[in-house]
């Protein structure tokens, strides 16, 4: 509570400050398209220019080699799909200020990373041992005031918290929600692949500032039951809270976040004890432009606990180029590295840290297809001194519908 009193204070302040930076429309070229609804997916709820109900069905497919190191040579196929749908419950029933929001989603269930024996997942469409369709998000949406809104239901946490528009271009999930808050609890947080039971409550303030916050049940669907949409509300499972501040930065924001589990965990120790908890700061900026070309550079730190995860300390960093060479395409190059917690380098004999390079291509062949080859390097895959560094080379391609 004295956290989020904290942000609230911070907010407020900003929301107060006449002179907070506003970002002009124009100030540099728009980024490439609409981004299908996707596990990174922006902040995109339906709205007046859209029809009151909208369904949107997006396939990703792709195919990935490892071609060096890693554990094993091998190719694979992975697949992705979201289907999405969305209802302005005011105008189709006159429930003001209300949306519903459903999302049901398939994956085969191959696993590269299992290949590659990396900790980060090289690819965020990878499903491990999740091949059925499930449903993955159903909250409906409520506006209090114009400034004012609250959400419930199965809900993906990354969807709004720890997400900046940048880095959703790359393939690695790295570059979605930090490594630091995705390792943690016992069946990971309320994100791809699994979701949980939340309610989430967003305030705005003059000037663009934004504080967000969540609770969520701590232990998201059924570790027993991988791929099955399961909602299990125990008392040793606990709580998650999530607070995040959102300031507005020139052509950016900035986000500094804190997240904590009730339930105690088991420690390097040997023991079980409480405290699994975080801080992260993140911020994106509309950094220059030239011609035609938007370049965007982002980047992230964070922490957890080392008594209870494998990383206690994650940092990322990356450029996005919007428009390099159609108006119809992005490039970027990104890195992400996780250090070990000392707890884990004594019980594993791990090395210190895991890290990783992408460089992608994104471009729109079609006005519902888009190809994207990416190159990623990892070093020291899960920080196994026995694990060679690994090279992978894949070609992700999407097929995205609105109706």
């Amino acid at each position: 509570m004295t956290m989020l009193f904290g942000l609230l204070t911070a907010a407020a302040i900003l929301g107060a400050n006449p002179e907070a930076p506003v970002v002009p429309a124009d100030a540099l070229p728009p980024t490439t398209g609409t981004r299908p609804h996707s596990h990174t997916h922006s902040r995109n709820e339906i709205d007046e220019n859209q029809p009151p109900l909208l369904l949107e069905v997006t396939y990703t497919a792709e195919a990935i080699a490892n071609v060096s190191g890693g554990i094993k040579r091998r190719t694979k196929y992975l697949d992705n799909l979201d289907v999405v749908l969305e209802a302005d419950m005011e105008r189709l029933f006159g429930w003001s200020g209300a949306e519903l929001h459903l999302y049901g989603l398939y994956n085969n269930g191959h696993s590269i990373s299992s290949d590659v024996g990396d900790s980060f997942a090289v690819s965020n469409i990878e499903a491990d041992g999740r091949h059925n369709l499930r449903l993955y998000e159903a909250w409906i949406a409520q506006k209090i005031s114009p400034t004012l809104s609250v959400k419930a239901g199965l809900y993906d946490l990354n969807s709004e918290f720890d997400s900046l528009d940048a880095a959703g271009l790359f393939t690695g999930s790295a570059h979605g929600i930090g490594v630091d808050f995705s390792q943690s609890g016992t069946n990971g947080p309320s994100i791809f692949p699994n979701t949980s039971l939340a309610i989430r409550v967003e305030k705005s303030f003059l000037g663009g500032g934004k504080i967000r916050a969540a609770i969520l049940d701590g232990v998201p669907a059924d570790p027993a039951r991988p791929g099955k949409t399961a909602v299990k509300l125990r008392s040793a499972d606990g709580i998650l809270t999530v607070a995040e501040l959102e300031t507005p930065v020139t052509n950016g924001k900035l986000l500094l976040g804190h997240w904590r589990y009730s339930a105690k965990f088991d420690n390097y120790s040997g023991t079980r004890s409480s405290g699994n908890a975080g801080f992260y700061l993140r911020g994106e900026t509309g950094f220059t432009k030239f011609g035609d070309t938007r370049v965007d550079i982002f980047a992230r730190v964070g922490t957890a606990s080392g008594d209870h995860n494998m990383f206690d300390f994650f940092a990322s960093a990356g450029v996005r180029f919007s428009g390099l060479i159609t108006n119809e395409d992005e490039a970027g190059l990104a890195f992400a590295m996780a250090k070990t917690s000392k707890g884990y380098r004594l019980a594993q004999g791990a090395e210190q840290r895991e890290a990783e390079i992408e460089l992608t291509y994104r471009k729109q062949v079609h006005s519902n297809v888009t190809l994207q080859p990416t190159i990623q390097y990892i070093l020291n895959p899960s920080a196994d001194p026995l694990v060679e560094d690994a090279l992978l080379i894949g070609v992700r391609s999407e097929f995205a519908f609105r109706f």
